[in-house]
């Protein structure tokens, strides 16, 4: 067996593994590295890339030597929608003729992103449910196992092989009490722990944070203090967070409601991802809320909301500061839209930890600030796991190996003593892997 680290592992984004077993290839991920395609946007733009000239910069995972043994590919497979995860399908699924597998709503998103590239693969999407098995060839099956994460229908998703089980688990937290959706199959995953997991490649991102990840009734606790609990008569309230985090969505509908202030969702990407929800049967809001995707649209309801701003509450792209988001051209001026002292701007998010996120906030910010409007930053709980959450995943499915994932080494080094504590050893079965490596397991 043969672990390949195409993506990921020498930064956080531009995931993507290969798990070779005897002559046949399974492919987890295909994502983007966010901060090189917000380069690239500024400089030009991206969709006149070639697929070769986005691994140049960084942005899209290199799979030149894994693209030389194309024909031995099963399957491509997704186990949630994210863009750090399946937001290089676009530029690389055309290489393979194999069958793509993922969740409705997962894949959903993905015919988005293929839709805007002009490229149809539907003959090879496979919908698979959480909590099943799917055979991908004699030898080979895959299963997802229902987990808790920050979008919808994220999954742990293992690979069974007649060497053993491969289990992969980016992305995950371990979430008792989610605000949308099942929390995780604990009952399953401890039967996988019976001495057959061969290699555990693990969501190792929080690795540092010596902790258990707070549930995301907490993120809706934080956020509810902020909307009901400071004065916001006759103040504009704006939020933004992930397009993707439909459980944080719920939230903000809800206070909204109890504020008595009409919602509003501007953005393309909230379109996107709850649109998609909405076709897979997960939700409903598009009976509580307005949903504005495009530019013309948004800047001509803005003018209309800017009239009654009290009467509001608006949700917006944004969260990282991306130059061309509404908030940012808010912020700007951009947009007929004036921030007045008191005005009230949430941050229901963290800061993707990377120079030009961090500088692509910082502008954003002052903007705000210069205006007058109070800037609630950090109402959020992470979708990652903590050291504790490591430790339990770990307890549960006994591997025999670790493979640490999800960032470079100094992001995940804190499995390096969670690992000494329970007996693994660096080197021996506790592998460490930057981008390009290859990991033979016998």
């Amino acid at each position: 067996m043969e672990i390949m680290s195409i993506g990921g592992y020498s930064e956080v984004g531009k995931n993507m593994t290969a798990v070779k077993v005897q002559d046949e290839i399974v492919i987890f991920d295909m994502g983007l590295y966010l901060p090189s395609i917000l380069k690239s946007q500024e400089e030009g733009d991206p969709q006149n890339l070639s697929k070769k000239e986005l691994i140049k910069i960084g942005a899209i995972p290199n799979d030149f030597e894994l693209e030389k043994q194309s024909s031995k590919v099963k399957a491509i497979v997704f186990g949630h929608g994210h863009l750090d995860h399946i937001g290089a399908a676009p530029y690389m699924v055309l290489n393979y003729s194999c069958p793509i597998l993922g969740t409705s709503y997962t894949l959903g998103i993905l015919r988005l992103l293929l839709k805007d590239k002009k490229i149809n693969v539907d003959s090879r999407l496979k919908v698979l449910n959480t909590n099943t098995i799917h055979s991908i060839s004699k030898n080979l099956k895959i299963e997802f196992i229902n987990i808790t994460h920050s979008t919808p229908q994220t999954t742990i998703v293992v690979l069974h092989t007649p060497e053993g089980k491969v289990i992969y688990t980016n992305d995950f937290k371990l979430d008792n009490h989610p605000v949308v959706g099942k929390k995780p199959n604990y009952e399953r995953i401890k039967e996988l722990g019976d001495g057959t997991v061969k290699a555990l490649i693990l969501d190792s991102l929080n690795s540092t944070s010596q902790m258990k990840t707070p549930s995301e009734k907490v993120a809706r606790e934080m956020l509810k203090d902020v909307v009901l609990g400071v004065n916001t008569e006759g103040k504009a309230i704006v939020v933004t967070t992930f397009s993707s985090h439909i459980a944080r969505l719920r939230s903000i509908i809800d206070f909204g409601k109890t504020l008595n202030r009409k919602t509003i969702f501007l953005g393309r990407s909230l379109e996107k991802y709850v649109g998609t929800a909405e076709d897979v049967g997960l939700i409903e809001f598009k009976k509580e809320v307005e949903i504005i995707g495009f530019r013309s649209n948004v800047k001509k309801r803005l003018s209309e909301i800017s009239k009654h701003k009290d009467r509001y509450l608006i949700v917006c792209t944004g969260n990282q500061g991306e130059p061309d988001s509404v908030l940012a051209r808010m912020a700007k001026r951009d947009l007929p839209w004036k921030f007045d002292p008191g005005d009230i701007v949430i941050f229901s998010c963290r800061t993707i930890p990377t120079a030009e996120t961090i500088a692509n906030r910082e502008e954003l910010e002052n903007n705000l600030r210069k205006a007058g409007a109070r800037v609630f930053k950090n109402i959020h709980v992470s979708g990652h796991a903590s050291l504790e959450d490591h430790r339990d995943m770990i307890e549960m499915l006994k591997p025999k190996n670790i493979v640490p994932s999800h960032g470079e080494y100094e992001k995940v080094r804190g499995i390096t003593e969670l690992g000494k504590e329970i007996g693994y050893k660096e080197g021996v079965n506790l592998h460490y892997m930057k981008n390009g490596d290859i990991l033979k397991l016998s």
